[in-house]
C-alpha cells in the first residue's frame, strides 16, 4: 500500500537524523497529492513543476501559474523541468517553452528550479545562459546525466549539480 510505503520511507528518513525532505513534483496538476503528503508529515516539503516527459500535457502553466502556487507555505522550488532527449515523450519544442515557464517562475519567486537534463547538454547550456542574460535564478541539476562541459557550464552560472556515486544521491 502506498501509504505504507511513504510512512516507511519517511520513517527511515528519520531514523537516519534527515531533517527535511523534498518531494518532487512532476506535474502541476497532481500538485494537491504532493501537498497531502506534506500535511501529513511536518518535515515534507514540496516543489511544483512539470517535468519534461508530460511538457506536452502542461504547456498552457504560464510562470505566474506556477508562482501562485509558492505562496502555500511548503512548496520551496519550483520544477522538476527541463529537457530529455533520452526518450521521445514530449516535443523538444514543449519541453524548451515549459523550462523557460519554470526559469521565469523561479526568478520571480525566488525559489531555486529543479532542473531535469537527460541527453541535452547543448541545448540546455544554451537556454540556461540565454535566461541567465535576463537574470539570475537558483537551480540544481537535479537529474543530470551529462558530461563535465555542462557540470562546469552551470557552476559557472552559480547553479548546483546533483549526482550519484553508486546509489547515494549527493
Amino acid at each position: 500500500d502506498f501509504q505504507d510505503q511513504l510512512d516507511a520511507v519517511v520513517a527511515r528518513a528519520r531514523a537516519a537524523g534527515v531533517g527535511r525532505l523534498v518531494t518532487i513534483s512532476t506535474r502541476v496538476r497532481k500538485l494537491d497529492g504532493l501537498l497531502a503528503i506534506t500535511d501529513r508529515f511536518p518535515e515534507v516539503y514540496c516543489s511544483v513543476g512539470t517535468h519534461p516527459h508530460h511538457a506536452h500535457e502542461e504547456f498552457d502553466f504560464t510562470a505566474a501559474d506556477l508562482v501562485s502556487h509558492t505562496r502555500h507555505p511548503k512548496v520551496v522550488a519550483i520544477g522538476e523541468a527541463g529537457l530529455d532527449y533520452h526518450y521521445d515523450n514530449s516535443p523538444v519544442e514543449k519541453q524548451e517553452q515549459g523550462l523557460r515557464q519554470h526559469i521565469r517562475a523561479a526568478r520571480e519567486a525566488g525559489l531555486p528550479l529543479v532542473i531535469h537534463s537527460r541527453e541535452a547538454d547543448e541545448h540546455m547550456e544554451r537556454v540556461l545562459k540565454d535566461e541567465m542574460g535576463k537574470g539570475t535564478f537558483p537551480a540544481v541539476l537535479h537529474c543530470f546525466t551529462g558530461g563535465r562541459a555542462l557540470a562546469m557550464s552551470a557552476i559557472n552560472m552559480g547553479l548546483y549539480v546533483s549526482f550519484k556515486i553508486g546509489r547515494a544521491h549527493v
